[in-house]
């Protein structure tokens, strides 16, 4: 069977504007990588660096040379604390027998083995139909295995806050976003990363009650806000939490 183990799947993933992709460019002396936010909303450029490295928050229509500016006008700053960004990353993740990956929150151990028929979890285990020393075979077991669960996860609660919310049920798909955990499009769509089956499931519930909540409100006004704290009193903590820790669940 041709294709990605996503295609394979049939799992559809929506794809970022061109700007969510990664850019480079030198400072310093140093490469640089940043991606780019716009908003009809914003009136000015603003530079932040957090647990996905350097975003910059630019309004709709500023040039590309506008922003390169203003990131050169910064280097020092941008540098320094890029430095301190990095030094603070974990390892690049090694795919191998005994590694452990996040499950809504927990640790699951990679257990690979060719004998097993498909990938099925056991306990605090991943048993993985794929030998210890193929690194690439045990990585597409266990994506497709965590995309198809956060299908599956997402589904349930949709469902569950719908009506909470007062809403349709929207269409659900899968977003391989690294930065944007949830969007919600006109006509009732509403796209998830599946990559937020690593986090806990308060987390998870906090981003689909947002997404849904925009079915009401497409801004995030204080009406829309009001909706969120009717099903989530502690939103607030939540939505900080998957600011600052987010991070620690997620793959490196």
């Amino acid at each position: 069977m041709s294709g990605t183990p996503e295609q394979q799947l049939g799992l559809v993933f929506d794809r970022p504007a061109d700007d969510a992709a990664p850019q480079r460019l030198q400072l310093g002396g140093q490469p640089i990588e940043y991606t780019i936010r716009r908003s009809a909303r914003r009136r000015s450029i603003t530079l932040t660096i957090d647990e996905h490295g350097l975003r910059v928050g630019a309004p709709l229509r500023a040039s590309q040379q506008r922003i390169v500016s203003v990131l050169s006008t910064h280097a020092d700053w941008v540098v320094r604390k890029m430095t301190e960004w990095k030094a603070r990353r974990p390892p690049p993740f090694a795919w191998s027998a005994g590694a452990q990956l996040s499950f809504l929150g927990k640790p699951l151990r990679l257990a690979p083995d060719p004998t097993h028929l498909r990938t099925t979890r056991r306990g605090d285990s991943l048993l993985l139909p794929a030998r210890a020393d193929d690194a690439a075979a045990m990585a597409r077991a266990a994506l497709a295995w965590l995309q198809l669960n956060a299908k599956e996860w997402f589904e349930q609660r949709v469902v569950h806050f719908a009506p909470v919310l007062r809403v349709k049920i929207p269409l659900l798909r899968l977003s391989n976003a690294q930065t944007r955990w949830g969007t919600c499009h006109p006509h009732g769509r509403v796209h998830l990363s599946w990559r937020l089956i690593h986090m806990p499931p308060a987390l998870i519930d906090y981003v689909v009650v947002h997404e849904l909540a925009h079915l009401h409100e497409p801004n995030h006004s204080t009406r829309f806000w009001r909706h969120v704290e009717a099903v989530l009193p502690d939103h607030a903590q939540r939505r900080k939490m998957l600011r600052t820790d987010a991070h620690r669940f997620l793959l490196p």
